[in-house]
């Protein structure tokens, strides 16, 4: 391990190599059945165009990789976000002997974990079979691979451009293979095309092509539905033999210009340690001392998982200009562009997390999202990597405004302001883009449950929160009152689903009564892979205001509380059947909390706002402690592209963005006896709990830059100015701090 560790309590003090904690494997052991995480192991850079990953899923399988798999089909070039997304720009590379196997289950073989090594920058594995070594080390667009061969007069490589449309040449004067792949999961994109280039630093005895499970004929050029290539030579035992691998989406000639900028005449060792220094400077923003072995690997395998989605779909052309595929319309523009996230599930805490530790990253993805709008005619709520009709909500009204309101510029502002007036008010081509329900919605203050649009309340309510967004945004921009006054008014429209007579969020009928009979633990039907108890806390921007309309602030704890101390049981009869998000619920026991999946996951912050701050430092911890492990089985749910794994780090450090369209985080209490974060501005933000312990989970008091602290929230502005926030833990909670309303964090209601 790097970093010194005491022996006694197996501290870990200062990680001089975070990169080395990381667990790429964290999350792996997943099926659709039950989700550890459902990830793969991801070798790439950080925000990288392509990642690359062992397969052991046959082709066109979301599920990749799969830790209880016991055979490996290929390295595969992935842009996938998500298994229920699955992929898009893809192609395998395999190293086989004895025989020309080209077929993917011909070609596969036995592996083991105690002969992988799994790095961010780096992965080897034993393919037993072959008696292979095969190594890769990444770049943002490219790669090298090493296959170390045994003594073999039948030493193969296997190109499978897969199926639905491939392309292969091999140039063996060049010791050179192209070709190009089409095969994508979501919608139509006119002129798709993964370019890729491989060169070889071994020439070739044989070259030949194949289709689906046939070789061909005499010819080293094939496009059919399924192409692929082999390149056979003898090899001595321990010989290496090493490819440059690069793609793009626009064309060969860029493709190879990405491999020349990018590796260029770099062996395979000097890409593999650039890669390193990349991962540990990129992590090292962020240090964390005086945790387990275990918090420390978790911290550090959650960080890198933050820092891929939405990743890079931008190439530089050969005079250094920046251009994209637009997926929209299929031409080669000028601009950034991003892709493979879903915002439903990353507005809540990774996009507050790039605002604060990589705003210049997330500011390209803000003038990506102007392409998107240009190209489209609408912003993305799933880009993968164009539109994608899954999940529900308005949420880029919260990505475009809190990147402006915490300080981002140098970018078409008004263009994106212009862009959420447009998709807050007309139904997209698709009910996942702009806002399904919006005539119903706006005459009259929610979207009914009786007109056939699923998920209607937890739609009514993430339009709520995400009118506030417009609203502030609106504000910052100097926008005429009467714009903002809408605005304001549909951020309010949550109080339209609240139902005094059980005290949760219900949907409502057209003509004004609450849907009936009512379950509070049916999943699906009005709300978003959970139930009421889950989704009745989804006001962001205005708790105060949930406070009153549950009576109070007693009345609102005793619910929060009822969360934990309810059973895990469910109603599924909307989906015919147990999802995986209630099955990861109820096996967790901690009640109907459901931390698996996102609705609920700012919840505990929300004692916070009720006087009863102790709570939620117990509850965090317990989350922390319980539902992460750095393990193939280390997550409670879907990963779901850093938010999770954002969720933790969060946590860690002491608060959490629960309304990340405001200046606010609320505070809950550190994992770490340190924590260091090194902001983009060049100030430092030092958090101290020396007292720390497994038992001094409660926070009996602070200083913020050496004065006595007693607000429940820490602002945004003040954390950019550089701060050192001290916290006093004890093993007792302190039942007098956090409890004045004058503490309490920010709620629209409260707005003079």
């Amino acid at each position: 391990m790097t970093g010194g560790i005491t022996a006694q309590a197996q501290e870990v003090k200062k990680v001089a190599e975070p990169a080395e904690w990381v667990n790429p494997l964290m999350g792996t052991a997943s099926n659709p059945d039950l989700s550890n995480g459902n990830t793969y192991p991801a070798i790439g850079l950080p925000w990288g165009m392509n990642l690359w990953s062992p397969q052991t899923g046959p082709m066109g399988d979301g599920w990749m990789y799969s830790y209880d798999a016991t055979k490996i089909r290929g390295f595969k070039q992935t842009h996938q976000p998500s298994p229920w997304m699955n992929d898009y720009g893809q192609f395998a590379i395999m190293p086989v002997t004895g025989g020309m196997k080209f077929d993917q289950d011909a070609r596969a073989s036995w592996f083991s974990h105690k002969a992988e090594i799994s790095k961010p920058y780096y992965y080897s594995v034993y393919l037993a079979d072959h008696d292979v070594t095969a190594e890769i080390a990444p770049t943002e667009r490219a790669a090298q691979f090493r296959f170390t061969f045994p003594k073999s007069d039948s030493s193969f490589i296997v190109i499978d451009a897969f199926d639905k449309g491939s392309y292969v040449k091999i140039i063996p004067s060049e010791r050179k293979i192209i070709g190009y792949s089409t095969r994508h999961a979501g919608k139509k994109m006119e002129n798709f095309k993964d370019y890729f280039v491989i060169y070889s630093d071994k020439a070739f005895n044989l070259s030949r092509t194949w289709h689906k499970k046939t070789l061909a004929g005499d010819t080293l050029e094939l496009k059919a539905d399924h192409a692929g290539a082999i390149i056979g030579f003898k090899t001595k035992r321990g010989e290496q033999v090493n490819l440059k691998v690069a793609s793009s989406f626009i064309s060969f000639d860029q493709a190879e210009l990405n491999l020349k900028r990018e590796i260029g005449g770099d062996n395979f060792d000097q890409t593999k340690q650039k890669a390193r220094n990349i991962w540990n400077k990129t992590l090292s923003r962020i240090s964390v001392e005086g945790g387990s072995v275990d918090q420390t690997r978790t911290f550090y395998s959650c960080l890198y998982r933050m820092l891929f989605f939405p990743n890079k779909l931008y190439e530089l052309d050969a005079q250094n200009k920046t251009v994209h595929f637009s997926p929209y319309n299929g031409k080669v523009l000028p601009g950034y562009l991003y892709g493979g996230t879903g915002f439903w599930d990353t507005f809540r805490a990774l996009y507050p997390f790039l605002n604060l530790m990589f705003p210049s990253v997330n500011k390209e993805m803000q003038e990506g999202l102007v392409n998107d709008y240009k190209e489209g005619g609408w912003l993305p709520e799933w880009s993968s990597p164009g539109y994608a009709n899954v999940m529900v909500g308005n949420n880029s009204a919260s990505i475009v405004s809190e990147a402006y309101l915490k300080g981002l510029r140098g970018y078409d502002i008004d263009k994106l302001y212009e862009a959420l007036l447009h998709d807050a008010n007309n139904e997209g081509p698709m009910s996942a883009v702009g806002r399904y329900g919006v005539k119903y919605y706006n005459e009259l203050g929610y979207v009914p449950y009786d007109v056939k649009i699923n998920e209607n309340a937890a739609r009514t309510l993430e339009y709520a929160y995400d009118d506030f967004a417009i609203y502030q945004l609106g504000k910052a921009l100097h926008r005429p009152q009467a714009e903002l006054d809408i605005y304001k008014k549909r951020a309010m429209n949550y109080k339209n689903l609240f139902d005094p007579s059980t005290g949760l969020m219900r949907g409502k009928n057209k003509d004004g009564k609450f849907q009936s009979p009512f379950n509070p633990f049916k999943w699906g039907d009005a709300f978003t892979e959970g139930n009421s108890w889950h989704y009745s806390w989804s006001v962001f921007h205005d708790i105060q205001g949930l406070v009153n309309l549950m009576g109070g602030r007693q009345k609102f704890v005793n619910k929060l509380d009822s969360v934990f101390i309810l059973p895990p049981i469910f109603d599924d009869s909307y989906y015919g059947g147990v999802i995986h998000e209630i099955r990861e619920m109820q096996i967790m026991n901690m009640g109907q909390y459901a931390h698996g999946n996102q609705p609920i996951q700012h919840m505990i912050y929300l004692y916070n706002y009720a006087g009863e701050p102790w709570k939620t430092q117990r509850w965090v911890r317990e989350a922390m402690n319980k539902l992460y492990k750095p393990t193939p089985d280390g997550y409670c749910g879907d990963e779901d592209n850093g938010q999770t794994s954002a969720w933790y780090v969060f946590s860690s450090i002491g608060f959490y963005p629960v309304c990340p369209a405001s200046d606010q985080y609320v505070l809950g209490a550190p994992l770490f006896k340190k924590a260091t974060l090194k902001l983009e501005n060049g100030k430092t933000v030092t958090i101290n709990a020396p007292a720390n312990s497994a038992a001094n989970k409660y926070v009996t008091n602070m200083t913020l830059n050496a004065k006595p602290y007693s607000n429940n929230w820490v602002s945004h502005s003040g954390l950019l100015r550089g701060a050192v926030i001290n916290f006093d833990m004890s093993a007792q909670p302190n039942k007098n701090r956090g409890t004045n309303p004058a503490s309490f964090p920010y709620s629209f209601s409260n707005e003079k």
